[in-house]
Parts: C-alpha cells; sequence; structure tokens
C-alpha cells in the first residue's frame, strides 16, 4: 500500500515551526531555488532604477555678501539671483554675510570643502581671496561681481552700470537749478568710483560747469553717516542726490525727503524707497545675470573670462519713477532715449575708471 506525502509541522531545535528533517530541507530549498531567479531580476531592476538619483549630487551654489540682504539694493539683488538659480536649477543653496578680507577668504574654504559647485563673492573687494582660494578646490568655480581676476575656476562679472548712471547725470544737469550734485559713497573702490565718474560725465555733458562733489563713508551699511553726509552736501548747494552705497543709501534718501531734493536709486529699482524723491534707478538684473552664469557652469560650459554685462544685454538700465516722471520736460526724455540709443549702438563710450 503506497504512502500518501503530508506536510511535516515538527518543530526544529530553533522553536520555530519548520521542519529539520531532510525531506523538508529538500523542499525548502527547491521553493528557495525557483525564487532566486525572480528575486535578483527584480533587485536589478530596482538598482537600476535607484541608482542614477542615488549617485547624482545636487548642484550647490553660495553667496557671500558683504552686507544684510534686506538693504533693498546690491545685496537683496544678489540674494534674488540665488533664488533665482534655485528655482530655475533646482540647486541647493546657502548664504551667509561676511565684512573683511579674512571672513571672505575662510567664506570661500568653507563652501568649497562642503562640496559646492559655485560660489558668488559679491563685489570688488573679494577677487583677492577668491585668487588665493580656488587653487585648491579645482572643482569649484568662485564668480566676483566685479574685478579683473581671472583664473581657470575664478572670473568677474562686470556689470556696466556706468552706462546708467551716466544717463542720471544728464537728467540731473537737465532738471538741476543750482548746477550741484552731491555724490554719496560706501568703501572708496574703483567699481563705485566709476559710477560717480561717468554720472560726473553725463552731466557735463549737458553742462560743462556742472559740480559734483563725492563723499565716502567708509562702509555699507551706516545709514546715518550717509544721512549727515547728505546733509552736508545739501548744504553746500547739490540739489540732487547720487549714491552707490548699498544699505547705507537708506541715509541718502532720508536726508533728501527731510530737505525736499530729487536723489537717484542705485543697483536695484528703488524708486519704490522713497517714492516722494527718488526720480529715477540705475538698475542691474543680477538675478539674469547669475542664473547664466550658473547654467554654464552646471552644465559644465564655464570659461574662466570676464563676463561684462550692460544695456545691450538687457541687464543694465535707467528705471524712471512714474510718480515724478512729470518733472521731466519732453525734451530731457529724448536726450536720456538718444544718450542710451548711442550706448546701446556702441556709438557712445561712456568714461569709466578702469580696473
Amino acid at each position: 500500500m503506497r504512502r500518501t506525502s503530508v506536510p511535516c509541522w515538527r518543530t526544529n531545535k530553533r522553536g520555530s515551526n519548520s521542519c529539520a528533517c531532510e525531506k523538508c530541507l529538500a523542499i525548502a530549498a527547491g521553493m528557495k531555488n525557483s525564487w532566486l531567479p525572480w528575486l535578483a531580476g527584480l533587485l536589478a531592476v530596482a538598482v537600476a532604477g535607484l541608482a542614477p538619483g542615488q549617485e547624482k549630487k545636487p548642484f550647490k551654489v553660495a553667496l557671500l555678501s558683504p552686507g544684510p540682504v534686506s538693504d533693498a539694493g546690491w545685496n537683496a539683488l544678489a540674494y534674488e539671483g540665488l533664488l533665482a538659480i534655485r528655482d530655475q536649477l533646482g540647486a541647493e543653496v546657502a548664504q551667509i554675510q561676511t565684512k573683511t578680507p579674512a571672513e571672505f577668504e575662510e567664506g570661500f574654504r568653507d563652501f568649497a570643502r562642503r562640496g559646492y559647485h559655485l560660489i558668488f563673492g559679491h563685489g570688488f573687494e573679494f577677487q583677492e581671496a577668491a585668487a588665493a582660494v580656488a587653487p585648491d578646490f579645482p572643482g569649484t568655480v568662485f564668480i566676483t561681481t566685479s574685478g579683473n581676476t581671472v583664473r581657470k575656476n575664478v572670473a568677474p562679472i562686470r556689470f556696466l552700470l556706468e552706462e546708467a548712471t551716466y544717463l542720471e547725470g544728464i537728467l540731473a544737469a537737465s532738471l538741476s537749478k543750482t548746477g550741484k550734485a552731491g555724490a554719496v559713497g560706501g568703501i572708496e573702490i574703483p567699481s563705485v568710483k566709476s559710477t560717480i565718474v561717468a554720472f560726473e560725465a553725463g552731466a557735463k555733458s549737458v553742462r560743462p560747469d556742472f559740480q559734483v562733489t563725492t563723499v565716502y563713508i567708509g562702509n555699507w551699511e551706516d545709514v546715518g553717516a550717509a544721512k549727515a553726509a547728505s546733509l552736508a552736501l545739501i548744504q553746500q548747494g547739490a540739489d540732487f542726490l547720487f549714491h552707490n552705497a548699498d544699505a547705507a543709501g537708506l541715509g541718502v534718501f532720508r536726508a533728501a525727503q527731510e530737505k525736499q531734493v530729487l536723489a537717484f536709486g542705485a543697483n536695484k529699482n528703488q524708486n519704490d524707497v522713497a517714492p516722494d524723491v527718488v526720480i529715477a534707478s540705475a538698475t542691474i538684473d543680477i538675478p539674469r545675470a547669475f542664473v547664466q552664469i550658473a547654467r554654464e557652469v552646471k552644465e559644465g560650459k564655464f570659461e574662466g573670462k570676464i563676463e561684462r554685462k550692460g544695456m545691450k544685454d538687457g541687464v543694465v538700465d535707467l528705471v524712471l519713477n512714474p510718480r515724478l516722471e512729470h518733472l521731466i520736460p519732453a525734451e530731457v526724455k529724448q536726450r536720456l532715449a538718444d544718450a542710451r540709443a548711442a550706448i546701446v549702438a556702441g556709438k557712445l563710450q561712456v568714461p569709466t575708471v578702469e580696473f
């Protein structure tokens, strides 16, 4: 009589409900072998699908700013550019404020060690630190916004803000009753001096005897010092105020409001910051330029060279304040339009400080 094979439910020595007899072990081995090819295939598909995502590192971009990103001007624009890189290129971003050359270098090194692919030093003053750190981190690109230092992985973006400040000079000289303007700079560096030189040249193109008196306050943040300097300039006869002083420029606007003279915004459209006195702003579309550079770095197309961005690139412009535009006669608007067209066409070379 044939015996019918039935499952064995004896308990093995480890207390599990599986038998350790030869018969059951043989059955289990057969089941295991039948599942192995299917399981191996499943794992291969899973690994193939996940490996690229796991191996791909995020594109990382950092910003070192010399002042607070809440300044409604130069530093705020850089931060907007950083966020634009995050939003448009999917980058992981970070920002810190640094004030001294030692902090510049420390900031560059810290971000480079942490694997950041692109680091912006926002200003002329960052170029020496970038050049010092760059050789130690050949896989990181260091960009300074202004300057002339170029290496394989170091380059400046040269914003031609002078093209817009030249137009501001034309506007000031065309409307001024006293024939005098005051200029307030933050730190006396070539990029700031150059914008003031262009402003004065624009004014003198209209009125050769126009006077521009310049004061540097020695920092980018002292609103009180900028206001005091502006009040002194007004006392000397200035009825137009120009600034290139980052956050401290707010002091220029306060002085203009107090004494009811007109002022110009710088770097960012500041017409709404003090709409009753800011007649126009010389603007830079820093976010646009930042995204262009970041895309080149991300795609491996970056080349170490000076990047010049001006009116013809749609990066620099003069923006009139619509609330005060009624103060500008039609012939003055035409004068501005003609000068702008000549600059874009390359027929008018704006005087600058070479650096």
